[in-house]
């Protein structure tokens, strides 16, 4: 697929992204690597309580003094409290035969007998209700008793979830998260039921806010280290190479005195300059003139707009481009070959596995010796779990290209992925003997170093996977990513706060835009507890996100620290910080 950075697949934890802006106080991971940022001792898998809180409190059958087995409670020698529980308790039994309206005329009963002292017994007869009536599914009366239940019992776990759950029902996202937050942080993350209701709502909220915002954002320009990435993913693009001696503008072709070959004007010829000027901002305007006016090169000029339509995060108005081009049946095959790897990466960041695996397939069978489209195949099928068609992906692009270190390397990685998952030590260490070969072989190669790197953090040889990501800087001194990787490490291996974050902040300065960056800096400052900074962190990536699904999962991250600080002035919550 077209990217500018290693595939990176789901990490081992089984935990959504969003956890790194809530789950505080346990094992982190950020990209591949484990970063393990807080470490403290948490029950085994299966202790973990996963059942629904459907029930109400206390016993179905009052015992009370001086009562026989069937025999009604003597009232004249009961207190009102007594008196009240027995109501409870006798709605109880009405809840489990499922008889909810007498249940609810007895809680109603308890609750009028109940001394107003008695908070705390008041507070289960008022959710003890809610639950019945959230067996009548009457949301607005399950929030209200639960809103009764909180205010005498604010750390009220069974009030707290009861009523996220119906303020959901209710579509009240933003309170729901509140909420759950809350129970999250009181059951010390542990109850899985609590952990997907969160989950379900920071996912909601995501994509409806960015669905939202990212049809109205402006579009920005990523940095010139990230075009030089995503353009050099690619071996066998046109629009990517040089201009050529017989393309040269016509000035340039006066100043080497080869006049003879002059051309017409040519929007794209323009455009082409301007990319190897690295003047990215005028190469969309310039392919336009070309397209307009139906010049020589409007194929190459159509899927030059489209790629930076892509760049800039505007998929809208890349698509038709890309349909035009892969259209366009008297098209060099490779410009459409081309274009068939862009729009279906651009198909698999909006989450269309289908469309995208058909146009791949599609490029391979009109282009079949074309290195990409195996290359930008495999990375695909690794994101699709599919690692042994990732690799014979890979094996055919090193076939075609022999000297391709990219795609080399990433094989490696799909093979050392497959390992890992599948707990086999013995084919881990064949996939990481695989990549000294590569850097023995292809020394000049970050992306290289850079995978050997997420492997050696994997197998916690920190020391060494350091060397790999110092190799990368040396050699690519203004890639931010690798920056923030090795900031990771420094947290994970040495748990050193100060210098894992002075070089995300060195990230950020040598690229801006660098939205990855942000959004690591911003999980950091929620485990720090610097709710406020984090959420800046988190909108400043969001501003930056190339993709509508992008956008979401920061909204995610950015939800979650913004309902831990209600949680914290509503409820004084705060998890364990760094």
């Amino acid at each position: 697929m077209a990217a500018s950075k290693p595939v990176e697949p789901q990490a081992g934890t089984g935990l959504p992204r969003w956890q790194l802006a809530l789950l505080v106080g346990t094992p982190i991971v950020l990209g591949v690597g484990a970063v393990y940022l807080w470490n403290r001792s948490r029950s085994k898998d299966g202790n973990k309580r996963t059942g629904e809180r459907k029930t109400p409190e206390g016993s179905a059958s009052p015992v009370v003094q001086g009562q026989e087995d069937g025999a009604a409670p003597e009232q004249d020698y009961m207190s009102p409290l007594d008196r009240a529980q027995a109501a409870k308790n006798k709605g109880n039994k009405y809840f489990k035969a499922g008889k909810y309206e007498n249940a609810i005329q007895c809680y109603t009963e308890a609750i009028a007998l109940c001394p107003t002292e008695k908070k705390t017994d008041l507070s289960t007869f008022y959710q003890n209700r809610a639950a019945a009536y959230e067996q009548q599914m009457k949301w607005t009366e399950v929030v209200q008793d639960c809103c009764r239940a909180v205010e005498m019992n604010p750390r009220y776990v069974k009030a707290l979830f009861r009523r996220a759950k119906a303020l959901e029902k209710l579509d009240n996202k933003k309170e729901c998260l509140e909420d759950v937050t809350a129970v999250c942080i009181l059951e010390a993350f542990q109850n899985q039921q609590s952990m997907l209701l969160a989950d379900k709502v920071l996912k909601h909220l995501g994509k409806e806010k960015a669905k939202d915002k990212y049809k109205n954002r402006e579009p920005m320009m990523p940095s010139p280290q990230f075009i030089k990435s995503y353009f050099s993913s690619f071996t066998d693009d046109i629009i990517s190479q040089p201009l050529q001696k017989g393309e040269k503008k016509d000035e340039d072709k006066d100043k080497e005195g080869e006049a003879a070959e002059v051309t017409e004007s040519s929007g794209y010829l323009k455009a082409k300059q301007y990319m190897e000027e690295e003047n990215y901002d005028k190469i969309i305007s310039e392919c336009t003139k070309e397209i307009d006016s139906g010049g020589r090169y409007t194929a190459e000029a159509l899927l030059l707009r489209a790629t930076f339509y892509l760049l800039i995060g505007n998929a809208t108005a890349a698509q038709p481009d890309l349909d035009r081009v892969i259209n366009m049946q008297d098209a060099n095959v490779k410009l459409r070959a081309n274009a068939l790897i862009k729009r279906g990466s651009m198909y698999m960041q909006q989450q269309q596995p289908m469309l995208s695996t058909q146009d791949f397939n599609m490029a391979a069978e009109i282009d079949t010796s074309n290195p990409d489209v195996y290359h930008h195949r495999g990375q695909l099928k690794i994101l699709l779990d599919q690692v042994d068609e990732a690799v014979g992906d890979f094996d055919e692009c090193i076939l075609l290209r022999p000297d391709s270190a990219l795609a080399q390397a990433q094989k490696c990685f799909a093979l050392y992925r497959q390992a890992y998952t599948g707990n086999n030590p013995s084919q881990v260490q064949t996939a990481m003997d695989g990549f000294e070969a590569v850097i023995r072989r292809f020394p000049k190669c970050a992306e290289g170093y850079a995978l050997y790197a997420q492997a050696l953090t994997d197998q916690q040889q920190f020391g060494k996977a350091d060397e790999m990501y110092d190799k990368c800087i040396e050699l690519e001194p203004d890639n931010a990513t690798t920056y923030v990787h090795k900031g990771l490490l420094q947290l994970q291996w040495k748990q050193d706060l100060d210098l894992g974050l002075e070089l995300i902040s060195k990230a950020i300065e040598i690229d801006n835009k660098c939205d990855f960056a942000y959004e690591t800096m911003g999980t950091i400052e929620v485990q720090r507890g610097n709710l406020d900074r984090a959420i800046d962190m988190f909108n400043k990536a969001i501003n930056l996100a190339k993709s509508e699904m992008e956008m979401a999962h920061l909204y995610s991250l950015c939800d979650a620290a913004y309902a831990q600080t209600e949680v914290a002035r509503k409820y004084g919550l705060k998890p364990p910080t760094l």
